[in-house]
């Protein structure tokens, strides 16, 4: 088979980044492609037609080659907070758009979602190792932290100015489960900016200053003099940057057009939160369908979705095993349906400014501030999870999620547009699977 004999898996090359697009494009698809022109031929496809667009995304990396696209879709009929939105998502996978807007316009009719946020609270860190008194360091630590704080004054006086900064710097002491390993653990607020270089610009300068001031501590002894900072960085666990959105209404009103009776509906979707809460397997999935909407518009946003992943998950898991961010009760003849989210999210900074695309998706949201992106994203992820239990516990995952799968099966097999035009009519009383598609395809080409 071609790629087994080829001789470029022991070739490496040296300066690869100083190349122009075209020497990479031209090394790239001669070493690591079976048809070079033809593999040009797909990274041009995707370059924007703009000069000036196309060299604006060249840069935003480096190594460029060419443009990844992802569709970007729009949910309308959100209503947070009495206030209307068409919420922008930038996803690949099919039926996500559509489920969210349907869970949006479930709820329109019903007093629509109510979104808080919680705190905005965010966290970086110095980590160190000192090989001396805790009891030394913990005075130095009271004599040093004024010193920290005047240091930084020139990197935090334009956000102190508008009301955020530095909250708190306080020493742990993790020696117990790390020998000599201490931390100053600091907390932030960085408004509308998620404030990822503000914070690590503030740690270096703590590190720098806590070092150079330990030199000439007189209480420390010579050994305590050195310490040493392993590395200065933020935290994307942010437990106290957190929003919650909900949804509520009477029993009565949760008519769902399936042959369900409104109370069974409620009961079982308690069920499968409570399902998902205990048991880790369920749970995973679970809230890998809430991240469907929150991924969505925080990628659209221009926003760090890797860290509110990660972020997330390990808040899932804060009382030592991984669970539901989603929960719902019966109550007083009331139905509710809730999340409580960690969302550090900004909309200044970043690709916020530069991206023309996230420029236009916070224009759609109405230029929402942090608080408000955190309430419209927190939102997202509790209308899709609400659309996909809504579908498990009733008709299946399966059902909506194939018939939105019909499209890409068809461009699959090569179906023109009249072969689809038929064939989405035959499958609208009909199971979707990649085979039952391809032989009525088949079928219908003889």
């Amino acid at each position: 088979m071609w790629g087994r004999n080829q001789h470029f898996m022991n070739t490496a090359i040296e300066g690869f980044s100083r190349l122009t697009k075209e020497e990479k494009i031209d090394w790239l698809t001669k070493n690591y492609t079976k048809n070079p022109e033809s593999s040009k031929n797909v990274l041009a496809q995707y370059w924007n037609t703009e000069p000036k667009v196309q060299r604006l995304h060249d840069e935003f990396i480096e190594n460029t080659v060419t443009n990844y696209y992802l569709p970007f879709g729009i949910a309308p009929n959100f209503l947070i907070n009495s206030k209307l939105y068409a919420i922008p998502m930038a996803i690949e996978e099919s039926s996500v758009v559509a489920a969210a807007s349907k869970a949006a316009k479930f709820w329109l009719e019903k007093g629509g979602f109510q979104a808080q946020v919680l705190g905005m609270e965010k966290i970086g860190q110095v980590h160190f190792i000192h090989k001396g008194n805790s009891q030394s360091l913990e005075k130095f630590f009271s004599y040093v932290k004024p010193k920290l704080i005047s240091a930084v004054r020139p990197i935090t006086q334009n956000m102190e100015g508008r009301g955020g900064g530095i909250t708190h710097i306080a020493l742990k002491d993790k020696t117990k489960v790390m020998e000599n390993y201490y931390q100053l653990h600091c907390t932030f607020q960085t408004l509308d900016a998620m404030g990822a270089n503000f914070i690590n610009s503030c740690l270096e300068e703590f590190a720098r200053v806590f070092k150079a001031e330990a030199q000439a501590f007189s209480s420390f002894t010579k050994n305590e003099k050195e310490i040493d900072v392993v590395m200065s960085i933020l935290s994307n666990y942010v437990p106290n940057c957190l929003v919650k959105a909900e949804v509520s209404c009477p029993i009565e009103a949760l008519e769902t057009g399936e042959s369900i009776a409104p109370l069974e509906f409620a009961e079982k979707m308690l069920q499968a939160v409570e399902i998902a809460r205990i048991e880790p397997h369920r749970a995973v999935t679970h809230n890998k369908g809430i991240m469907n909407g929150v991924d969505a518009v925080v990628l659209a946003t221009g926003n760090d979705f890797r860290a509110i992943e990660a972020g997330v998950h390990a808040y899932a898991s804060r009382n030592g095993q991984y669970t539901s961010l989603t929960y719902a009760t019966i109550e007083k003849g009331v139905f509710k349906f809730w999340i409580e989210i960690p969302l550090a999210l900004g909309t200044v900074g970043g690709l916020t400014n530069l991206h023309p695309l996230v420029k236009l998706s916070l224009e759609i949201l109405q230029n929402p501030s942090a608080k408000e992106l955190m309430e419209i994203v927190a939102v997202a992820g509790l209308a899709q999870n609400f659309a996909a239990l809504r579908s498990l516990v009733t008709t299946g995952i399966q059902q909506g999620h194939m018939k939105m799968h019909l499209m890409n099966i068809l461009n699959q097999i090569g179906a023109d547009d009249e072969e689809k035009k038929v064939l989405i009519d035959y499958f609208k009383t009909r199971t979707v699977t990649h085979g039952a598609v391809k032989e009525a395809l088949e079928r219908l080409k003889k």
